[in-house]
């Protein structure tokens, strides 16, 4: 490594996070914040690191979509049959991570997991582009392959298949929605003082309180 990492430095400036002005409920404040970050990130403003455990309590993390968010909780898409559907299956606890450098936030979230109806996969994998809904019949994700000229070739043969034909959604495909037990709110502030404030339900009701940075 020819730059020594340990002396990059920046400074941060935010918004200061009161914690008498937070609102009663975390969603709304992520509402907002998702808001901005979309219009200041860009088309990655609604990237997140997932992580789950497997069954030895390993940890693991990948950077995925969030496709949605209500009342009820985070959606995103995936193979059911991926390393973390595998996780999920047998640990239905995930964290997601957004990182917002533009807005010098940060926001962690940790819930309970579960797939969403049928009804509702069927409906999101509808409004997706051809190609993508290709690519959730061709992409076995997460088993071994031989090498990129196996996937490309198994590509066309999908596109022969379904070049006069409508591409429904494969049953080992679809949503997860996560339903949040904690949502902590980072913002960043001059000399690592940064503004922490997390939210945790208890007995089905949400308080808020102040971390140290």
């Amino acid at each position: 490594m020819t730059r020594n990492i340990a002396d990059i430095r920046r400074d941060y400036e935010g918004g200061k996070l009161d914690e008498s002005n937070m609102p009663s409920e975390p969603m709304p404040l992520f509402d907002e914040w998702l808001t901005l970050a979309l219009e200041s990130e860009g088309l990655d403003g609604n990237a997140m690191t997932l992580s789950t455990v497997d069954r030895q309590g390993l940890p693991h993390a990948r950077v995925v979509l969030l496709k949605g968010n209500d009342e009820q909780g985070l959606y995103f898409y995936s193979n059911y049959h991926s390393h973390k559907g595998s996780e999920l299956a047998n640990v239905p606890q995930a964290a997601l991570t957004f990182w917002w450098p533009s807005l010098d936030r940060q926001v962690r979230i940790e819930g309970h997991v579960s797939k969403i109806s049928k009804k509702e996969s069927d409906a999101y994998f509808e409004s997706r582009p051809w190609d993508s809904k290709l690519g959730a019949w061709v992409a076995t994700q997460s088993v071994v392959i031989p090498d990129r000229e196996w996937l490309e070739e198994r590509e066309q043969r999908y596109r022969q298949v379904y070049s006069e034909q409508e591409i429904h959604r494969p049953i080992h495909w679809g949503g997860y929605r996560v339903e949040p037990s904690m949502i902590e709110f980072w913002q960043g502030q001059p000399s690592r003082l940064h503004d922490r404030i997390r939210y945790e339900k208890r007995d089905d009701e949400w308080h808020h309180f102040r971390l140290a940075p």
